[in-house]
């Protein structure tokens, strides 16, 4: 009697078991998505975490779970996801489109790289000390300068502008490689003279180096925005409105190009269907959750010029969504 108990208990605990299994696939089947942002000042990082939070918002719907990595950057993200150390990186148009090309900072073209949807204008914004006597891009020349991280967008736009330029390293007075959160710091405890970000505005860095430090953003020449987009067609003339960081502020003309999420061809469809789905179906949620996000159209964000193929997953929801053909 004791067996045919015991029996008839294990097979209700293994039924149990298997009813739960089925009516909770998603959770039986959950993945890890691993997502390359930058440094905590920059806009790539909440973004990556906005995104991670409305994918997990949903997780009961598709059993994702998205983790962000703080990393320096797009080059940085670009080479991780192609390796495999990550599955989705946030990177500037023109480095994603180097690295499609196998050009810059990219020795050979990578044909697996995939577009997911555009996120936001990224501008080129060179900030100085008002003290330095920097008013444009040409005054860097014999000034101490911070270049960034190596693996960063922001050291292979200045290494684009420099080319241009015919500048070499040794033609600043002093060269600097700092983190991006170290970069207001350093400007104003004077160590630097001028640093170059590549940001979504407004930027949280850039507003605490106008605001603590006298610093101004300045503009580039049109030769600069001819040469960088000479060079790369995803990058284009951008105004930095002033109204980002104060009403009494002037517009500063300037380059940029479209952060856009990525990853590889082999990132599994429902994967990439679930993020995008994440996103755009959450979309009102997305806008509050940064002050960079409020003026985004779902519209712009899919039809911007990619600078990789569309992944397939992406295209699935945007077809569904009756934003593509």
């Amino acid at each position: 009697m004791k067996d045919r108990l015991q029996q008839l208990v294990g097979y209700v605990v293994l039924n149990c078991l298997t009813l739960l299994l089925i009516a909770t696939p998603a959770i039986a089947e959950s993945r890890i998505v691993s997502l390359g942002t930058g440094g905590v000042t920059g806009l790539y990082y909440p973004t990556g975490g906005a995104l991670c939070r409305l994918v997990n918002l949903t997780r009961q719907e598709h059993g994702i779970r998205c983790a962000v990595r703080s990393t320096p950057g797009s080059v940085n993200n670009l080479r991780q996801v192609a390796s495999g150390e990550l599955d989705l990186g946030i990177a500037e148009a023109g480095q994603l489109f180097d690295a499609r090309s196998g050009q810059g900072k990219f020795a050979q073209p990578d044909p697996t790289l995939r577009a997911l949807f555009g996120l936001f204008p990224e501008y080129i914004s060179v900030l100085s000390r008002a003290d330095s006597g920097i008013d444009s891009f040409a005054d860097l020349q014999g000034k101490r300068i911070n270049i960034g991280k190596e693996g960063s967008s922001q050291r292979a736009t200045l290494g684009l502008l420099m080319a241009a330029r015919d500048w070499q390293l040794d033609d600043f007075a002093e060269v600097q490689r700092l983190e991006p959160a170290q970069q207001a710091k350093a400007l104003c405890d004077n160590r630097i003279d001028a640093t170059l970000y590549v940001v979504g505005h407004p930027s949280g860095a850039i507003k605490e180096a106008i605001r603590d430090c006298d610093s101004k953003l300045v503009n580039l020449a049109g030769r600069d925005i001819a040469a960088l987009s000479r060079n790369n067609p995803h990058y284009h003339p951008l105004t930095i409105s002033g109204e980002f960081y104060g009403p009494a502020l002037e517009d500063v003309q300037t380059a940029g190009v479209s952060a856009t999420l990525f990853g590889r061809a082999d990132l599994p469809d429902e994967v990439a269907y679930a993020v995008v789905k994440s996103l755009f179906g959450q979309f009102e949620r997305f806008r509050k959750m940064h002050p960079a996000f409020t003026g985004l159209q779902i519209e712009q964000m899919v039809g911007v010029p990619l600078a990789a193929p569309l992944h397939p997953g992406a295209a699935r929801y945007f077809r569904e969504a009756g934003l593509l053909n």
